[in-house]
């Protein structure tokens, strides 16, 4: 079993169990990271789904990322993971941004990736510095964004009635 697929189980079960909605916003990995994660066991009933916003302008228009904004940085990866995590009524989000390679671009050497996070309770990121072809570079960014996006699932508590469909108990004392 791969490092990849470890990750997609866990993620999955642990996301069926405690009723999680996840979503993903991609840049740098072009919905590869999306492909991956709705490949889950049950995904229809957790992954709320993702968002590829590859240019800057569609991160600005749609995710409201503040012009100016270096789209290779951890307040890009930030801001985008939360947005989406907003947009969706998500449990949690990762987002994906960088520079795959081979060459350098907006000074940022190929294999430079940021990856945000977003839960109810706060944001993230991690960067990482990668090497390799520009293959590599998306392989080990999708890997390690699902290694985070499982640990992130993790710590979240188990959804209340509100997600889970149950009744509260002060609706079930007032029908009473």
């Amino acid at each position: 079993m791969t490092a990849e697929q470890s990750s997609l189980d866990r993620l999955s079960e642990v996301a069926a169990e405690r009723g999680l909605r996840i979503c993903v916003v991609e840049s740098l990995t072009s919905g590869r990271l999306a492909s991956a994660i709705g490949a889950g066991d049950s995904a229809g009933d957790w992954f709320a789904g993702g968002i590829v916003a590859y240019l800057t302008d569609v991160k600005e228009n749609l995710l409201g990322l503040t012009p100016g904004t270096d789209p290779c940085s951890a307040e890009c990866a930030e801001h985008l993971a939360e947005s989406a995590r907003q947009l969706f009524d998500a449990d949690v989000c990762i987002s994906t941004t960088g520079v795959g390679g081979p060459e350098p671009e907006g000074g940022h050497d190929p294999g430079t990736v940021f990856l945000g996070w977003a839960t109810g309770d706060g944001v993230g990121h991690r960067m990482l510095a990668l090497t390799g072809d520009p293959q590599e570079v998306l392989d080990e960014t999708v890997d390690t964004a699902m290694r985070l996006l499982t640990f992130h699932a993790e710590g979240i508590r188990p959804a209340g009635p509100r997600r889970s469909g149950a009744s509260s108990p002060v609706q079930d004392e007032r029908t009473r």
